[in-house]
C-alpha cells in the first residue's frame, strides 16, 4: 500500500524520534536510585536485608526496559534531594510526591501513581485530621515528607505538636509507646506497614483521607536533577510502555487493594 506524502513524512518523523530515543536510552549504562528503605509497602528490607516493595519493583522494571543496570543507594528521606543534587545518585525513587515546592529545586518524571494521605491513632481516640481536634496533641511525621509540610502548615499554628522523625519505623515505635497521639503518612504505608502487623493492633485510621494538591501533591514520580533531559526522556518512555502493557498495574496489584497507577 502506498502512503501519501504527508503520511510518509509523519512516519519518517516517528521513526526518527523513536530511533533517537532508543539511541539516547542505549547511552544510559546505569541508573542509581536514591531510596529511604523504611516505608513499606513502597520500599523496605526483607529479613535477609534485601530491598523490596512497589517502588523497588518499578525501578527494576524501568532498568530492565532500558536494558541498563539498577543500583540502589540508601539515604534518609529528608536528605534525598540534597544527595541527588550532590550527584550521589541519578534519581530519587522513594514514594516522593510531586509538589510545587520540590519542583523549584529538582525535576520529576511524569506521575506514576497516587496514594491517599491519612492519619492513624488508637482505636476509639475520636481524633480527626483537623486543627481543632489535634490541638495539644503530638503527631509524628517522617522528616522531609509532604505530610510534615502539611502538618506544620495547617496544624502546628493551631497548637498541634508536629514531631518529625528520621525513619517511619521510629514514628510507629513512638506511637506504640504512647509518646505520640497520632501519625500522619500515606494510607497504604500505614495499612501495610503498621496496621496489618502485630504492632498495629489497637490502632486504626483516624478520620478521612486528607487532600491538598498544593501541599500534598498530585502524584508520585522519580525525582531528577534539573537539566538531565536524557535520563528524563528515557525513563518517561520506559514508564509509558510499562503502563501501556500493564506491567505497573500488575506490580501494584501485589501491594494495593485499589487502583493507584496514573495513566
Amino acid at each position: 500500500m502506498k502512503l501519501s506524502w504527508h503520511k510518509t513524512a509523519a512516519l519518517a518523523a516517528f521513526i526518527a524520534v523513536t530511533a533517537t530515543a532508543q539511541a539516547s536510552a542505549a547511552e544510559i549504562k546505569e541508573i542509581r536510585f536514591g531510596v529511604e528503605a523504611s516505608y513499606a509497602p513502597f520500599e523496605s528490607k526483607s529479613p535477609a536485608g534485601d530491598l523490596q516493595g512497589f517502588d523497588i519493583d518499578i525501578g527494576n522494571a524501568v532498568c530492565a526496559k532500558l536494558k541498563t543496570k539498577c543500583v540502589w543507594v540508601e539515604n534518609s528521606f529528608d536528605g534525598l534531594i540534597p544527595a541527588l543534587q550532590a550527584r550521589k545518585f541519578s534519581a530519587i525513587n522513594s514514594d516522593m510526591s510531586i509538589t510545587d515546592q520540590r519542583r523549584a529545586v529538582i525535576d520529576f518524571t511524569d506521575p506514576i501513581y497516587v496514594i491517599p494521605n491519612q492519619m492513624i491513632a488508637k482505636k476509639g481516640s475520636g481524633l480527626q485530621p483537623t486543627p481543632a481536634s489535634l490541638k495539644g496533641k503530638h503527631v509524628g511525621v517522617l522528616q522531609g515528607t509532604i505530610q510534615e509540610t502539611y502538618a506544620k502548615a495547617k496544624w502546628a499554628p493551631a497548637g498541634v505538636d508536629v514531631i518529625p522523625y528520621q525513619t517511619q519505623d521510629q514514628v510507629y515505635a513512638d506511637l506504640v509507646a504512647g509518646r505520640l497521639d497520632a501519625s500522619f503518612q500515606d494510607a497504604e504505608a500505614a495499612s501495610k506497614g503498621f496496621l496489618k502487623k502485630p504492632q498495629g493492633a489497637g490502632f486504626e485510621f483516624a478520620g478521612p483521607a486528607v487532600s491538598d494538591e498544593k501541599l500534598l501533591g498530585s502524584g508520585v514520580g522519580f525525582g531528577l536533577r534539573k537539566g538531565d533531559a536524557q535520563l528524563k526522556d528515557a525513563v518517561n518512555q520506559a514508564l509509558k510502555e510499562l503502563k501501556a502493557d500493564g506491567t505497573i498495574d500488575k506490580l501494584a496489584a501485589k501491594y494495593f487493594d485499589v487502583k493507584v497507577v496514573l495513566k
